[in-house]
Formats: C-alpha cells, structure tokens, sequence
C-alpha cells in the first residue's frame, strides 16, 4: 500500500503537538498537576484532561457521523479538571490510546474531504458540517493552543516550560 504523505504528515503534526504538551507535564506529581499558578482556574492537569477528551470526542463524530447530535453545556462541567481518581500517568496513557486510535482513523478514512455534521452546542445551535480534514486539523489545533497554555502554567509553576527543564 502506498503511503499517503499528507495523512502521514497530518498524523506527524499531531504527535509533535501532544509531544511539546507532554514535556509540560515531565516530573510532575499529582498535586503539581492540580495546582492552578495563574489567575486563571487552568491545572496542566485539567489542560490535559480536556485535550484527551477533545481528541476522543472529535474522532468519534468523523466515526459517527450523527446528524441529529447536539451537546448541552452541563456536558462540559468539569471539562478542565483532573477527577479525583485521574493520575498524569493514567490520562497520557489514555491520551496514547486515544492518539493511536486517531492515526489509525486518518489512515482508514475513504476520503478526508468528506463533509460531516458536527454537533450542535448551546454557543453553535445550528447544524455546522466541516470535511474529515478539518476536524483533524480542528484536534491540531486544539492541541497547539492548549499547549500554549500548559507551557505558560509550568513556568508559573517552577520555571520550566518546552524548551527549558529545571534541572
């Protein structure tokens, strides 16, 4: 089978964005996870939770396909949080799981300029249809802007960030 450079690249720019995110999260504890280090209520923990989330949720609607889905804010309580029970280790295996399953779907995908419909939300309440390959690059960036803010959390945290680790 041929390989298909731009699924290949696609997939290629997803691992290099969880990897700059994942180097926010090197030697941390689960309470350095949870510690908010800015005004803002964002823990790389709860950063991390979302994009694990983010991720499984966009590649279940490129599977789904589900034209009558619809997303209610009180969905998204908690959206942000490490639950009680989550472990950095146990969210990026999660998130190893979820990244596995992504490539493998961009992979297999028939076509990536299929139009699908994605769910309505209480700020999007009209049906939005977007191709396979934007909702790919909708994950990007998603991933990216998140790690923007983990970067900025860890160095308010002890001043390391992606391209500094305190020794």
């Amino acid at each position: 089978m041929a390989i298909d450079q731009e699924r290949e690249d696609l997939i290629l720019a997803l691992d290099s964005q969880r990897e700059l995110f994942r180097i926010t999260l090197r030697g941390l504890d689960e309470q350095q996870a949870r510690q908010r280090t800015t005004v803002s209520e964002l823990t790389l923990g709860g950063l991390l939770h979302h994009v694990v989330n983010c991720e499984r949720h966009w590649t279940k609607v490129i599977v789904e396909r589900d034209e009558t889905a619809k997303q209610e804010l009180a969905e998204f309580e908690g959206e942000y949080v490490m639950a009680p029970d989550d472990t950095v280790a146990g969210l990026l295996a999660t998130w190893d799981e979820v990244a596995e399953a992504t490539a493998k779907l961009i992979r297999t995908e028939p076509d990536l300029s299929t139009s699908i419909p994605t769910p309505t939300t209480p700020w999007t309440p009209d049906r939005v249809w977007w191709t396979v390959r934007f909702t790919l690059l909708h994950v990007l960036r998603e991933i990216t802007h998140h790690s923007g803010h983990a970067d900025i959390l860890r160095e308010a945290l002890d001043g390391a960030n992606t391209t500094y680790q305190r020794a």
